[in-house]
C-alpha cells in the first residue's frame, strides 16, 4: 500500500532542499517526492545523491520528479511525471516494471489517459491556488473532484492524491470524496517546528470514515 502522505520538497538550492528533507524524513515522513525547477542537471543530480544516501538511516520512498535519467543512475524508487513530461511508457521502458511511476492529472479525461499508460499513483488537483507550482492548472475545489469521483467508473482505480495547497482540515472531506490521501509541501514544511503535526496528519489520513463530506 502506498503512503497516504506524499511529501514534495521545495526550497531554491540544495542546501535548503536537503535540509527540508532531512528535517521531514527525521518526523517519520516516508514518502518523498524530489522536487526542484531551480536546480541545473548536475546540482539536480547532487542532490538527489545526498537525499538517496538517507536511505541508509531512513525508511522512505524517494520519488524524482520529471528526470528518469537520475532516478535510474541513483537507483531512485521511482519517478513523478506531469502531463507535458515524458510519456509513462517510455518511462516504464527506461525504468523496468519494479519501479514506481506517478502521474499528474486535472480533469476526468487525464485520469482515464493516466490509468490506461500503466500509472502506478496518480497526483489530481489542484485543489485551490498553490504558489509552489508555475503555470497552474484549473483549480478544481472539492467540486471538482466530486464531479470527477462521480464520473469515474473505471476499475481498478490506482491511489488518486489531492494536491494544490492541501490543509489538514481538508483531509476528512477529500477521503470522503475518494482520495487515497495528499501530495503537500508547504503544509509540512511550513509547520516542521511542531513536532507531533506529522502524527495529526496521519492520524486523520488514518482514521474511520463516516463517509459524511
Amino acid at each position: 500500500m502506498y503512503s497516504k502522505l506524499q511529501y514534495i520538497s521545495a526550497g531554491n538550492t540544495q542546501a535548503a532542499q536537503f535540509e527540508q528533507i532531512k528535517a521531514v524524513v527525521d518526523l517519520g515522513i516516508d514518502w518523498v517526492q524530489l522536487r526542484c525547477k531551480t536546480l541545473g542537471e548536475v546540482d539536480f543530480l547532487q542532490l538527489a545523491e545526498r537525499v538517496k544516501k538517507l536511505q541508509s538511516t531512513y525508511d522512505f520512498k524517494l520519488i524524482i520528479n520529471d528526470n528518469i535519467t537520475i532516478c535510474k543512475s541513483i537507483d531512485a524508487d521511482g519517478v513523478h511525471l506531469g502531463l507535458q513530461d515524458t510519456s509513462i511508457q517510455v518511462a516504464r521502458a527506461a525504468l523496468g516494471p519494479k519501479k514506481i511511476i506517478g502521474g499528474t492529472a486535472n480533469t476526468l479525461e487525464d485520469i482515464h489517459q493516466r490509468i490506461h499508460e500503466g500509472c502506478d499513483y496518480i497526483g489530481l488537483g489542484p485543489l485551490r491556488f498553490t504558489n509552489t507550482k508555475e503555470n497552474l492548472s484549473p483549480l478544481l475545489g472539492f467540486e471538482g473532484y466530486r464531479a470527477i469521483f462521480d464520473q469515474l467508473q473505471t476499475s481498478p482505480i490506482p491511489p488518486i492524491y489531492a494536491i494544490g495547497s492541501v490543509d489538514a482540515a481538508d483531509i476528512i472531506t477529500l477521503r470522503n470524496i475518494g482520495l487515497h490521501g495528499i501530495a503537500v509541501s508547504g503544509l509540512v514544511h511550513n509547520n516542521l517546528s511542531n513536532k507531533n503535526f506529522i502524527q495529526h496528519l496521519q492520524s486523520l489520513l488514518h482514521e474511520q470514515l463516516t463517509y459524511t463530506s
